[in-house]
């Protein structure tokens, strides 16, 4: 008589105990938000551009959501992770340029995490010069590091590793999550790679990588810039300014290569050991002795230069890889996997010989997009394919939003965490730009503008004032300026409206533009 009732308690209790884990809130997720530096995805093979093989980033797109319109706010290494932590406009958090500094006393994403309880933590290469605040652990590189015996900051103090930059970077990563967080706690890991940014310098294990190799460099790579007077004055063509002994590793014993960068050049190889540069020197020597002999004029040399940059470019990008699949490994291993928010990007886009180019800055679509994948099993459906606009504005109120963190009215970025739920309702439909960095390196012009998802307009200024209009739906490679053309007035008309709509909403004028050229021409002339 008494087992009923006794059962009957049991179940009772079970019943209770099964609504309790099925009501139960998940645990908040961990982050890992992987950078590079002038990572193109172009050369991401998930892009399917062919150019190479990246099978562990794209195990983040295979496993989540590969964004097709990933744009930043600002073509430029610093204040793209300015942009990146505070989720405002270079105009609002201050980093305009690689020149003015950063505060960072003002509020970021981290710092908001840290307060919610998460343990943080920022290793590798932020760019922006003082104490990274919103950490518990920092190991950054000062400025651009080296690729070769690099120095660290760890939490204030200054060391220097042997080794490659690009491995140690991940080993120290790997360090943090084995060792020193605490595993009862939520985290965070920025893990920003230098690679592959200029000078382009592989690790000895692919040197030879790509040498059977023969790229043919893209339809415009012979642009002749008509009609687009900003362009036309670039001082970032690979046939004209690339340095042969700094950029295509061309350091001849004789000093006969090489012109104003000669001297960067035996500064990046003088930070090498005797067996690293035994090594390069077995590997390059051959090439440069073979580039004498051969004579090379004109296009053909065209062609020969983009190959010396491209092949160690993607180099690079090969070592990087290897560093995203050591982290995806470690956490299928612990199981931390399901629970993780894993996000690759870059700091911009990168030319990879479009318009005869290389580097960023400016508004066309190769160094204004740049590459975005996001898994989370938790989260985010397998093979996931976005393609509304995002920015790297984008990125703080993601992060935030996921980790139930309030966002704070000040950000001007949007989560994504919608997005990836495939809510696409009210979603933006134009893209704010802007880039200062002027006059300086590269002689890309002052400029801002506004994009949609088949149009750009741009506003060359300062000392230019030039309008550039573009259809993308039927000029892709942005060859013909439409600004101006009867068939285009109201296209036009409409693209001005919203760019005036989103310098209102932004809180951008001409005035502050005023403010920061004064302010760039005094360090300019200090």
């Amino acid at each position: 008589m008494l087992q009923q009732p006794l059962v009957f308690i049991v179940l009772i209790v079970l019943l209770s105990a099964c609504s309790f884990v099925e009501n139960k809130e998940p645990d908040r997720p961990n982050i890992i938000f992987i950078m590079s530096d002038d990572h193109a995805y172009q050369a991401i093979s998930a892009y399917g551009y062919g150019l190479n093989h990246t099978p562990n980033i794209d195990r983040i797109a295979s496993e989540g959501a590969i964004f097709n319109r990933a744009y930043v706010s600002n073509s430029i290494c610093a204040p793209s992770r300015a942009v990146m932590l505070t989720g405002k406009h270079s105009f609002i958090n201050g980093k305009v340029d690689n020149m003015q500094p950063f505060d960072w006393k003002q509020d970021n994403f981290a710092k908001q995490l840290q307060q919610a309880g998460y343990q943080t933590a920022m290793v590798g290469k932020i760019h922006l010069h003082g104490l990274p605040q919103g950490f518990d652990y920092s190991n950054v590189l000062p400025g651009q590091g080296h690729y070769y015996n690099p120095d660290f900051i760890e939490n204030g103090n200054k060391k220097r590793y042997e080794g490659y930059c690009t491995t140690i970077t991940t080993e120290i990563a790997m360090d943090w999550l084995k060792n020193k967080r605490e595993k009862d706690k939520p985290f965070l890991l920025l893990y920003h790679q230098k690679a592959p940014h200029r000078s382009w310098m592989p690790e000895k294990k692919y040197f030879k990588l790509f040498d059977e190799k023969e790229f043919t460099p893209p339809g415009n790579f012979f642009d002749d810039y008509k009609g687009r007077k900003a362009a036309l004055v670039h001082e970032m063509g690979i046939y004209e300014h690339m340095d042969m002994a700094y950029d295509l590793k061309m350091l001849d014993e004789e000093g006969e290569l090489g012109g104003n960068l000669r001297q960067n050049a035996e500064w990046v190889m003088s930070r090498m050991d005797s067996v690293q540069r035994a090594d390069w020197d077995a590997y390059y020597n051959p090439i440069i002795e073979d580039f004498k002999k051969r004579k090379m004029m004109e296009k053909e040399l065209a062609v020969w230069k983009y190959n010396r940059y491209i092949k160690d470019y993607l180099r690079c990008i090969q070592s990087v890889d290897d560093g995203v699949g050591e982290v995806l490994d470690y956490l299928e291993q612990t199981g931390l996997d399901e629970n993780t928010i894993v996000v690759y990007t870059s700091d911009q886009g990168f030319y990879l010989g479009e318009h005869g180019w290389f580097d960023k800055r400016f508004m066309y679509e190769e160094s204004y997009r740049t590459p975005l994948l996001i898994k989370y099993p938790n989260g985010i459906d397998a093979g996931s394919k976005v393609d509304k606009l995002v920015q790297n504005i984008d990125f703080a109120p993601t992060f935030l939003d996921y980790a139930g963190v309030d966002i704070p009215n000040d950000i001007q970025g949007v989560s994504l965490k919608p997005l990836l739920a495939g809510n696409t309702e009210n979603w933006r439909d134009a893209l704010y730009y802007t880039y200062y960095e002027y006059p300086a390196e590269h002689n890309v012009k002052r400029h801002y503008g506004v994009s949609t998802e088949r149009y750009k307009l741009i506003h060359f200024y300062y000392d230019i004032d030039e309008w550039e209009l573009y259809d993308l739906q039927n000029d892709p490679s942005e060859m013909n300026n439409l600004y101006g053309n009867e068939e285009y007035e109201a296209v036009q008309q409409m693209m001005h409206r919203r760019l005036e709509e989103l310098r209102v909403q932004y809180g951008d004028s001409d005035a502050l533009n005023e403010q920061h050229l004064t302010r760039y021409l005094e360090k300019v002339k200090n």
